[in-house]
């Protein structure tokens, strides 16, 4: 069994109190009775990109789980490398491989999987064809039924789509970007959305406005279980 928490949007200077939700997450993941295997931190670190933001969450993301981490579309590249390690990152546990892959386009809210993280995506899922993958990023491939976030969505998902034929060992494909805990599917596997730590987004269901965001919802994250066969995830509020 392997069990992973993924964190996405927390969004550092966004708020007044963006550190103070991260950090309430980060706690409670700490304080859990059972173990974590691994975090997963979707994007959208810094709200401004601003060194700043980094210097903070470097120092909230420490943890003593192995903990991987991608750039979103508020991200800059050379800031975010320069505190928290490359934009394509890599978990390889004995029984799973958790990759994180750049979506983020530099000054645009949308995203696209560049021909080179394509590249270093397909090397890092062939490099243990037998072993269970997950991949991972920013942008969401489909459409959530929240406008402001679907004209932003991943651009050209079929290249993701085309790669993932290639690899039937990926088991999901997991996103952040929406601030909302979603599920859906996307290349015949799971797509599990994370909740957003800064802020809440709702559907149009749940409200009318162009920029449906809630700050009144605590922060939430994904716990994912996977027993080698079936991928069963909660969505966990922090209070």
């Amino acid at each position: 069994m392997v069990i992973f928490a993924q964190v996405s949007d927390i969004h550092i200077g966004g708020s007044d109190e963006s550190a103070e939700r991260a950090e309430r997450v980060m706690r409670h993941l700490a304080a859990l009775p059972g173990r974590l295997d691994a975090i997963l931190v979707t994007g959208d670190i810094a709200d401004h990109a601003l060194v700043e933001e980094y210097e903070v969450a470097r120092e909230l993301l420490r943890t003593d789980v192995p903990l991987i981490v991608c750039p979103g579309n508020h991200d800059a590249r050379a800031e975010f490398e320069k505190f928290l390690g490359p934009v394509n990152q890599v978990l390889r546990l004995d029984t799973v491989t958790l990759a994180l892959a750049d979506s983020s386009i530099a000054g645009r809210p949308d995203g696209y999987l560049a021909d080179e993280t394509l590249a270093w995506l397909d090397e890092v899922l062939a490099e243990r064809p037998d072993v269970p993958a997950f991949v991972g990023m920013h942008h969401p491939p489909v459409e959530l039924g929240i406008p402001y976030v679907d004209e932003i969505r991943l651009g050209a998902p079929d290249r993701l789509g085309k790669l993932l034929e290639r690899h039937p060992h990926v088991v999901a494909v997991l996103a952040g970007h929406a601030h909302t805990g979603a599920v859906s599917s996307f290349a015949g596997r799971p797509l599990v959305v994370a909740p957003g730590v800064v802020s809440t987004a709702l559907t149009t269901t749940e409200c009318a406005d162009y920029f449906p965001v809630t700050y009144d919802l605590p922060p939430a994250f994904a716990l994912h279980r996977f027993d080698g066969e079936s991928l069963v995830t909660h969505f966990r509020p922090v209070r």
